[in-house]
């Protein structure tokens, strides 16, 4: 029997209809991008219905939209740990609430009106915006988990918006006067935990899904939402404002240890 060979030099995953990888990847970017389009025009439309009434200055705008492009920027330069074909529904909610903590991040970063005593509808109106953003925060997962979409590149995008958020929440404890300066650790607890791992190698090992991890930080974000009420004032923000940061110590201490324990246990194998 004479074998016969295919001398056309054809894909077989072009004659399936299944694009290449390198035209998978490019249509994968193209698809994050039209969501980043989007959104920002979303946030742009916002800003623009509630700017006189918000009293949102343009330099504000300029650095809420410049915070937001940074995180769009580096999800989608992070596309080659995306291992589905479509950027997703959870994902284009995370990247909606990226925008939400631009805005938020400007307003409490160089807004005047944030700082004006006896202002209080800007701070409001920041507290009911980080508000939805923590809401959205459960909602990314479940629809990530509902499409069957679910993968590490979504559940680290997630995890980078809500540290940054957390950290703009904690500076914004500072500038309201909720709190001492301490108040930034809870903001900074996890970038210094990222700072460790660079000199301390067993903290860089993956950790197991964990229900006290989860609970903890939903309770860092409500009590940092309460701290921007202007109804909240010390000493009761103060003391919301240390229950808080001794939860998220135990926490990152907890993490710690089981890390480095891991560590030790790994060394005394053969």
């Amino acid at each position: 029997m004479t074998e016969q060979i295919d001398w056309s030099g054809g894909d077989r995953r072009q004659q399936s209809g299944q694009p290449s990888p390198s035209t998978a990847a490019r249509l994968l970017k193209v698809d994050a991008l039209l969501v980043v389009f989007v959104v920002a025009l979303g946030l742009i439309a916002a800003i623009a219905l509630l700017r006189d009434t918000l009293r949102i200055d343009t330099a504000t705008v300029g650095v809420a939209m410049a915070i937001y492009a940074t995180i769009a920027m580096l999800a989608v330069s992070h596309l080659d740990t995306h291992p589905h074909a479509r950027f997703g529904g959870a994902n284009a909610v995370t990247m909606s609430r990226a925008a939400l903590t631009g805005l938020i991040g400007a307003i409490v970063l160089i807004s005047d009106g944030f700082r004006e005593p006896g202002n209080t509808t800007l701070v409001w109106a920041a507290a009911a915006a980080a508000g939805l953003g923590l809401a959205l925060d459960g909602v990314d997962g479940y629809i990530a988990r509902r499409s069957g979409r679910a993968s590490k590149f979504g559940a680290r995008f997630d995890m980078e918006v809500d540290a940054l958020l957390i950290l703009f929440l904690s500076l914004a404890a500072l500038v309201l006067g909720k709190a001492g300066a301490w108040v930034v650790l809870i903001g900074l607890m996890r970038y210094l935990f990222i700072a460790a791992q660079a000199f301390v190698p067993a903290l860089r090992g993956d950790l197991k899904d964990c229900f006290r991890r989860k609970a903890i930080c939903v309770v860092q974000g409500t009590a940092l939402c309460l701290l921007m009420l202007p109804i909240i004032t010390p000493p009761l923000s103060t003391a919301i404002a240390a229950g808080a940061l001794v939860l998220l110590t135990y926490s990152f201490g907890a993490d710690a240890s089981a890390l480095l324990s891991a560590a030790r246990e790994k060394r005394r194998l053969p």
